[in-house]
């Protein structure tokens, strides 16, 4: 073993000697000598162990479970994984720029991805990748990694494809240099009706910003008054995109978030320039699978009384992790500090009982009715604090409770209905409709508006999708089907949408089942909002 792993296992030993709440006691060892005690032990394994054995696995494995046992944050990633881990952080990654599914065991090309190298060169949509470098891709049990492995790659290296495309003969032949591929945090920004808009966010990462800032201006351009920012889904990701996030709402110098750890010392962040949604209504969604910088934003709203949050409770991570690289190009992210919402709460739910009972806990909401009802939680009063203006009562310790609470709509559910979301068919159906009839589907209606506004199945098709459903083996009890049937449709035309026009028309058509969103819009147009006399006006 070499001396840098030893000292890059040294690192990660020290850390043992750390509880989740304070600093090293009188009791425990020093960082020096854990380092020279697992050292020793790991040159005794390497010389006298009865077999063979890989110290790099045996030393990958030790620091994996060491941060585990810190809390459910802290986290080690082998080089090829923190490569993995930061693309979507970073908002780009190198490759070819197509969204592609495996179709009849083939790379089917959805859509080439705006400004790309593919989308340059003239590849469509419903293009099939039957060679990759002169090998054969079609029918030989490919998988999404083997796809990934094979069109990702260095920004400037070529990788030649050969295509089938419909209505030509011959293979055709692309040579693609690989280059910065965004990936977009923004999912869907459009007007709801003539004066709501709606912005869907997926991640915070370097680029959000500039993508949620265009946002704002291309909707208020079309006439946006109020905001719908919807959260849901989204587990996190940068702390100070999530701080500008919240800078767009808060006017002044408001405080945003305050950090502090056992080696930092507390440090406010407040709002620094004039956002581009100051005085307009906004309703922020959220639920159980909101997280991080989703909790900062709803929080530091919810906080200064600007905005109503909508939805169900958010996940509860209130832990601040900071990168660390280690010298063999792997790295640790480490929980250093703990934020704070500016009316002081502390939303990180407790991880005591360990990492497996941590992430089984929002299981444990749904099993205890909490999707349902809030009558299930029992909140101490030594979690209550007061919002910074008008003083409502709101909660820490575990996630950002909504303003108004959106139950789990279950009305349009069945076991049907579960069966055929859990084979997907309505995307491989849409996405094979498409593909066989593409002409059809771009010419059935006027613009993707057209579609949005007036696109109904009739009742033969229908009819061909129920058939479809029996031919891939799923059983069709016939009250359920007539009971899922509006959200059946729906689903369908969302992809269909998807497959026809962009990603972003398949959010236009399935806010129709976002229970949150039509709970937003509701509150906006009957009074509600108003009726809640928030301080938004003085911002």
């Amino acid at each position: 073993m070499t001396t840098s792993r030893f000292t890059l296992l040294s690192l990660a030993l020290c850390l043992l000697t750390l509880s989740p709440l304070g600093a090293l006691s009188q009791d425990d060892m020093t960082p020096q000598e854990a380092a020279q005690k697992f050292g020793t032990l790991m040159r005794y394994i390497g010389q006298l162990y009865v077999d063979s054995v890989s110290v790099e696995d045996l030393t990958e494995r030790a620091m994996v479970k060491m941060l585990e046992d810190l809390d459910p944050h802290s986290v080690y990633f082998s080089a090829e994984e923190l490569k993995e881990a930061d693309e979507p952080l970073n908002g780009n990654f190198d490759g070819i720029g197509v969204q592609f599914n495996i179709f009849k065991d083939t790379i089917m090309v959805v859509s080439p991805i705006s400004g790309g190298p593919s989308e340059r060169l003239g590849i469509r949509a419903g293009d099939r990748i039957v060679e990759v470098d002169g090998e054969n891709t079609a029918g030989i049990g490919i998988t999404n990694r083997d796809v990934m492995k094979l069109l990702k790659g260095p920004k400037g290296t070529v990788v030649q494809v050969g295509i089938k495309r419909e209505g030509e003969s011959e293979l055709l032949t692309f040579d693609i240099t690989r280059d910065k591929i965004p990936i977009y945090s923004i999912d869907a920004a459009h007007m709801v009706d003539k004066k709501i808009g709606y912005i869907k966010v997926s991640r915070f990462a370097k680029t959000t910003m500039d993508e949620f800032r265009n946002a704002i201006l291309s909707l208020q351009d079309q006439g946006m008054k109020d905001l719908i920012l919807d959260l849901q889904g989204n587990g996190g990701g940068m702390l100070r995109t999530a701080i500008a996030m919240s800078d767009e709402f808060l006017s002044g110098d408001k405080l945003i978030v305050y950090t502090e750890g056992r080696a930092f010392e507390r440090e406010d962040t407040f709002a620094q320039y004039k956002g581009l949604f100051e005085k307009g209504r906004l309703v922020v969604l959220i639920d159980e699978a909101s997280a991080s910088a989703s909790e900062i934003v709803s929080g530091a709203v919810q906080d200064w009384d600007r905005g109503l949050v909508v939805g169900r409770r958010s996940f509860g991570k209130g832990l601040v992790q900071r990168p660390m690289r280690l010298p063999d190009g792997s790295a640790v992210r480490l929980t250093v500090q703990k934020y704070y919402t500016p009316a002081g709460r502390c939303i990180q739910k407790p991880y005591d009982e360990g990492v497996e009972a941590y992430r089984k806990e929002k299981f444990e909401r749904y099993e205890q009715g909490e999707f349902m009802t809030l009558d299930s939680l029992d909140l101490p009063d030594s979690l209550m604090h007061k919002t910074r203006i008008l003083e409502r009562e709101v909660y820490g310790g575990g996630g950002i409770l909504p303003d108004l609470f959106v139950p789990l709509d279950t009305t349009l559910n069945s076991p049907t209905f579960s069966r055929i979301l859990r084979k997907g068919l309505c995307s491989k159906y849409a996405l094979a409709e498409v593909d066989a009839h593409r002409s059809a589907w771009e010419t059935r209606h006027a613009s993707e508006d057209d579609f949005v506004r007036n696109m109904a199945f009739s009742d033969e098709e229908v009819a061909a999708f129920k058939s479809y459903v029996l031919n891939e083996g799923v059983e069709v009890d016939e009250e359920d089907w007539a009971r899922s049937l509006p959200a059946i449709e729906l689903r369908l035309k969302a992809f269909f949408g998807r497959n026809t026009y962009e990603s972003k028309t398949f959010y236009r058509v399935i806010g129709g089942l976002n229970e949150a969103l039509q709970e937003a819009i509701r509150v906006l147009n009957d009074g509600t909002f108003n009726a809640a006399n928030l301080a938004h006006k003085t911002f």
